[in-house]
């Protein structure tokens, strides 16, 4: 251990992201990305990016980029934060709103694993709610809790989602406890939240353009909430990093999030995907899971989640699978192209036959 670190910094457990695939021809379906090439209208703007652009520093409060979000979910401007990817915002949630100590945040007891690291960093305790037998997650429990709940909807790594009904009626439950819901996952089936942020002052609810849009590279995420909400968060901000996301991601996001012509059929397209991958899977015996994202959950009898990853990276193929009792037997593989998904069911009728 470096002689400068602290007990904090000695003690934390940093968040490992996906392989990354440093060949063309792995076949990468271990991450979540699209599919699909983003939108037409997003890449023109690449072409056109001018050296004053690059020059001048970018609009700090994303101005052009909140309008348009607002104007989507029918909010005003003072509802929304942009940064760098829902995970930074996540960071800033966690920052300003779960670190004081004065209450405990409920997270799923199997979900997206950057949670812990966020709780471990801003030194605050963390309690899990089970999922149920189904892998659902458990709305009864989490009503109950009186404490402030972190959530994905969908769920990670499961793709099981709730919908607005259970939302509602967890955010009713106990309307002084803040509910954070992560929709990285959103646009594949599942119903937003985003309809109750007029509703509900206890609310915030973020979202990512790397799945939804094909702009992973980008680094583009936003928050919506109560306008005092938002101010707590934007207020974090501004003493971290008063430029999170620059002038290039905030034209080419403005342009994705404009062109709803390509959002909804990209979504129809990932959703065909998704249900043929789960037809074949189901055919070679596996179990999948009724997913709303943009992902299969599955698990085979024959093999468990981790040889299963080990075989079809030997044949040039990335999916994530846990080391841990309950997931052991799963694996998590992304939707990809139909070609992709091709040699993947051809791999895998291999390995399990």
């Amino acid at each position: 251990m470096n002689r400068f670190w602290p007990a904090s910094l000695q003690s934390l457990t940093p968040y490992v992201p996906g392989e990354q695939a440093f060949s063309d021809n792995t076949i990468k379906l271990n991450t979540n990305e699209h599919a699909l090439m983003a939108s037409d209208r997003a890449l023109a703007i690449l072409q056109s990016v001018s050296a004053d652009q690059l020059r001048r520093y970018p609009d700090p409060v994303s101005r052009q980029l909140r309008e348009t979000i607002a104007q989507r979910e029918s909010l005003s401007t003072d509802h929304v934060l942009v940064g760098n990817g829902s995970d930074e915002i996540l960071g800033f949630v966690w920052q300003a709103y779960l670190s004081d100590g004065a209450s405990v945040p409920a997270i799923p007891g199997l979900t997206y694993t950057f949670y812990p690291v966020w709780a471990q960093l801003f030194a605050g305790e963390l309690a899990h709610i089970p999922l149920q037998a189904d892998f659902s997650l458990d709305t009864e429990r989490m009503s109950e809790w009186q404490g402030p709940l972190v959530f994905p909807n969908p769920n990670a790594p499961t793709g099981l989602a709730i919908d607005s009904g259970q939302v509602e009626a967890i955010l009713a439950s106990s309307p002084d406890r803040l509910v954070v819901i992560d929709e990285a996952y959103m646009g594949f089936g599942a119903q937003s939240a985003a309809p109750l942020i007029t509703d509900y002052d206890n609310l915030i609810v973020t979202r990512s353009l790397s799945k939804s849009h094909a702009l992973a590279g980008l680094r583009v995420g936003y928050a919506l909430g109560h306008p005092e909400l938002i101010e707590g968060l934007r207020r974090i901000k501004d003493s971290f990093n008063s430029y999170p996301l620059d002038a290039i991601a905030q034209r080419v996001a403005n342009a994705a999030l404009a062109d709803s012509d390509w959002e909804s059929s990209s979504q129809a397209l990932i959703a065909s995907y998704r249900d043929s991958l789960s037809s074949d899977l189901e055919a070679l015996g596996f179990t999948v899971l009724p997913s709303q994202a943009n992902f299969v959950f599955a698990s085979h009898s024959e093999a468990s989640g981790v040889s299963l990853t080990r075989a079809l990276k030997a044949d040039g193929i990335l999916v994530r699978s846990w080391d841990n009792d309950r997931l052991r037997a799963w694996v998590r593989i992304t939707v990809g192209t139909p070609e992709q998904q091709a040699r993947l069911v051809e791999s895998l009728s291999r390995i399990v036959s």
